[in-house]
């Protein structure tokens, strides 16, 4: 291999996902195949070797369709239309749950992907997951009221993501669209109320193009999303996250919250089945109704504990940056203090003080993260302070307060967001944590802190009960942090 062909294997984007796409599906495979063989009975079980055998063809097929990606690029330096379109079989293996190939398969469909196609295929997937999860409560005894309702209007936003996919696959959005697309990002945005806030992206950016004259508005959109798009793991993160906050949305048409809470004795350690995905717990109640309405908790406690620290400490640290002599050293001082008392010995201090419920914990959390996010702030601003537009605002008598919140601020808070997004995931951990420790939420709400303790009483007979909570907190809090991750490659000036 010539140094000219390696280049190009390592400059395709494409060739990269395809080859993360399969080191996944054969992860899959090896996990699903030690769940499928009972070692003790000698046993195999029928669901978990459909699975396998299902997503080991489709490793067989994505390895050869990386085959092919790279003898296309080896020889002609670019993938061929025949390889893109042996990829659209992939387009099925959503059926079985691997959003991995699935949205491979989308991306190699279309040679130039642009943001607006991106995004509408992810938000497609979210509501695929959406509708595929809920209607796992038909194998319940009985549904909500507000099932068949909730269900007729899922399906028709499917369909209007459909619709939305093949639109954004023809239409060049790279820069401004026809005025008339405005009437559709008003209606993404409306079906981001449902949810699935990809709606509310796609939606702002078709406005933007379609309304905005201002290019140079719509270049910097552009150029943040296209970071985001091309990365990969940011995006299943962002998959991730959303498809949490959706359900936890969808959940209250679709879920019954009394298989959630309610003891039922007759039905006490049942193994994973249909009607219960999860099994259930030593009460009787189905974990899986239990992980889906913990993710309101989880979700909520997480981001509230973020936005408050940020919001406080962001205030203080702009003041201490911008007026860095006696007001920074008053206000650092302070803040040194509370930095010096460990963040999670703090938050058991006032949990104990104050009583274990979700209002303190979110308190509890919040006050440990000001002193962090005060520093991050403070040295941004200081940075920002001496740049000349700033100094220029000065020399016209701009009051401090004007170019504090309209020039400084705004320009020193893209750091923020990103330690904001990579501290939400922190934030999950530690409510967790605390409710395992039973100083977090109260005992009897779902939460998967407290789903996870109740597991831990039957790691060596019922396993299940410990390891799909422990699952759903390492998921969401990867996900967060791969965003975070895209969120600072794509923010950070120095990448480009």
């Amino acid at each position: 291999m010539t140094a000219q062909q390696d280049f190009a294997l390592k400059r395709s984007q494409e060739y990269k996902h395809a080859l993360f796409v399969l080191v996944i599906s054969i992860a899959l495979v090896l996990v699903f195949l030690v769940n499928a063989f009972d070692v003790t009975e000698g046993t195999w079980n029928k669901v978990w070797g459909s699975l396998t055998i299902a997503y080991l063809v489709i490793a067989c097929w994505q390895a050869i369709i990386l085959f092919c990606m790279k003898r296309d690029l080896l020889n002609t330096g670019d993938i061929q239309k025949r390889t893109r379109l042996m990829s659209a079989v992939n387009l099925l293996t959503i059926l079985v749950g691997n959003v991995f190939t699935t949205t491979f398969a989308f991306r190699m469909l279309r040679r130039k992907a642009s943001i607006e196609y991106t995004i509408s295929y992810y938000m497609l997937l979210t509501q695929l997951l959406i509708v595929s999860v809920s209607l796992l409560n038909l194998f319940k005894p009985y549904v909500s009221d507000m099932f068949l309702l909730t269900m007729a209007v899922f399906i028709l936003l499917i369909i209007f993501d459909v619709v939305a996919v093949v639109i954004f696959g023809k239409v060049d959005t790279d820069r401004q669209i026809k005025p008339a697309f405005k009437w559709l990002g008003i209606a993404l945005i409306i079906t981001g109320f449902s949810g699935n806030i990809f709606g509310c992206i796609l939606g702002y950016s078709v406005l933007l193009k379609s309304t905005n004259r201002d290019m140079s508005t719509i270049e910097k959109w552009n150029k943040i999303w296209s970071k985001i798009t091309k990365n990969f793991t940011a995006m299943l993160g962002l998959l991730f996250v959303i498809f949490t906050f959706a359900i936890s949305i969808a959940s209250y048409g679709t879920f019954v919250y009394e298989f959630a809470v309610e003891n039922n004795y007759e039905s006490m350690l049942l193994e994973p089945s249909l009607a219960n995905p999860f099994g259930t717990d030593n009460f009787g109640r189905d974990v899986f109704s239990r992980i889906i309405y913990g993710a309101r908790i989880s979700l909520i406690v997480g981001v509230v504990s973020t936005l408050i620290p940020l919001v406080i400490g962001g205030f203080l640290g702009a003041i201490a940056g911008y007026y860095n002599k006696s007001i920074d050293n008053v206000i650092m001082r302070i803040l040194d203090v509370l930095y010096a008392v460990p963040g999670i010995l703090l938050a058991i201090a006032i949990i104990a003080a104050f009583g274990a419920n979700t209002v303190n914990l979110i308190i509890a959390l919040s006050v440990g993260s000001i002193p962090t996010y005060a520093r991050t702030m403070r040295a941004n601003v200081m940075m920002v302070s001496n740049l000349e537009f700033v100094e220029a605002a000065k020399a016209l008598g701009e009051a401090d307060w004007k170019i504090i919140f309209k020039q400084v601020v705004p320009n020193s808070f893209a750091p923020m967001i990103v330690k904001a997004t990579l501290t939400i995931g922190g934030a999950v951990i530690a409510t967790s944590s605390l409710s395992f420790l039973g100083l977090g939420v109260e005992p009897h709400i779902p939460e998967w802190g407290n789903i996870l303790k109740v597991g831990s009483m039957y790691l060596e007979t019922n396993p299940y009960l410990a390891i799909f909570p422990g699952i759903a907190i390492i998921l969401l809090v990867l996900s967060f942090n791969f965003l975070g991750d895209g969120l600072r490659d794509a923010l950070d000036p120095k990448l480009d």
